[in-house]
């Protein structure tokens, strides 16, 4: 009887661990890059998939620039945009491992494109 007790406590133990385990979280957060829009041209930006690469428009309007990716399947892009008193700045949101070229424009002009590549690795 002892024994059937020290079992059915134990299973009681191992099961509350198990259900509290899956409370943590397990997914790590990643932080983040931010770049000025100036440094990009000719750079090569590493990423990790899932991570934000967050463009600092300085003085030039969030919601100027477009930007071509040759390969999609690696690369996402987000348009800035003004939302209230909130303003979001472009960026690019890593989806798969590999690497890939990118242009943007700023449809103000008077700037050169900037053309740089992004590295995703995991």
């Amino acid at each position: 009887m002892n024994t059937l007790r020290t079992f059915a406590a134990a299973a009681i133990v191992v099961s509350a661990v198990f259900s509290l385990s899956a409370c943590s979280p397990n997914t790590p957060v990643i932080a983040p890059v931010t770049v000025e829009a100036n440094d990009l041209q000719g750079t090569n930006v590493d990423l990790v998939v899932g991570q934000v690469l967050n463009i600092n428009t300085g003085d030039l309007a969030v919601d100027s620039y477009t930007a071509e990716i040759a390969d999609g399947a690696i690369l996402e892009f987000t348009q800035g945009r003004e939302d209230g008193s909130a303003v979001f700045n472009p960026g690019f949101t890593a989806k798969a491992v590999g690497e890939t070229e990118v242009t943007m424009t700023n449809e103000q002009g008077g700037i050169q494109p900037l053309e740089f590549t992004v590295t995703v690795t995991e």
